[in-house]
């Protein structure tokens, strides 16, 4: 009967070993994961890689993310290190092991993402023929007080759904700075100068463009970042008379700072 239960408190002793060292593993591997989120947070707001992903006016959540990971991921560290690099016994708390566990998977996938997929705005392959040539205009639009040549994509599309006709453009100048799109479709001679907008991060971001009409339009590649200087006339675009941008110059820039525009 001794036997017995000695083997039995062997067994026991074993598992319990076995639960802890996974345990401790699994704290580890925590504590690596979310000081390594932190600095993936810092890194992009340090680089300025920030801005391929969120609307800039929500940027201080970032801070926030970096601070409260580094924080817990030092916190976790400390507590390792005061117990000698072993995991504080969780025997009778399995299920919130597990839960935090799954909790952490689906915060770890950004650093995941982040690592394998280099970071740079979106372009043409992320708008597949879905680009507009219209844009809401909202409550705040203060555009049409303001000097036109300064005018973006969006602020140009604005003013297009603010008018009546397409008409009341013809003649007007405007200097606009943007990436080449084009389709199969499209007539020779043209392309489009597109923007992505993002209302709060890519998920969300739509493609807005103007037609520009450019003899040369074939000496710039598809996502080429371009200025393009002109005036507008009375045109048709995809079936629709809309203002077409006849260019006077089309000269190739480098990518902005921020890529988006922002409604």
């Amino acid at each position: 009967m001794e036997a017995t239960d000695h083997l039995h408190q062997h067994e026991y002793h074993d598992e319990h070993e076995h639960d802890h060292r996974r345990e401790t593993a699994q704290a580890w591997l925590k504590t690596a994961i979310l000081l390594a989120l932190g600095a993936y947070f810092a890194y992009n707001i340090v680089t300025g890689n920030l801005a391929n992903y969120i609307n800039q006016r929500f940027a201080w959540l970032s801070y926030v993310a970096v601070v409260l990971f580094l924080v817990l991921g030092a916190a976790s560290a400390w507590a390792l290190v005061r117990n000698r690099g072993q995991a504080a016994c969780a025997c009778d708390d399995h299920d919130h092991e597990h839960i935090t566990w799954r909790a952490l998977a689906v915060v770890a996938i950004p650093l995941v993402l982040g690592t394998l997929i280099p970071s740079r705005p979106l372009g043409s392959a992320a708008i597949n023929g879905d680009i507009s040539v219209n844009a809401a205009v909202s409550a705040n639009f203060t555009a049409f007080n303001s000097d036109p040549l300064k005018w973006n994509v969006l602020d140009w599309l604005r003013a297009f759904n603010g008018a009546e006709g397409a008409a009341s453009f013809a003649g007007k100048q405007a200097d606009v700075v943007g990436f080449v799109y084009r389709e199969a479709t499209f007539p020779a001679g043209s392309f489009m100068v597109a923007r992505f907008t993002v209302s709060c991060c890519v998920a969300d971001a739509s493609a807005i463009g103007l037609p520009v009409l450019w003899e040369a339009a074939g000496d710039f590649p598809q996502d080429t970042w371009v200025r393009v200087q002109g005036t507008f006339e009375v045109g048709e675009f995809r079936g629709d008379t809309v203002p077409v941008l006849r260019a006077a110059s089309v000269e190739r820039v480098e990518q902005p700072e921020h890529p988006y525009l922002y409604p």
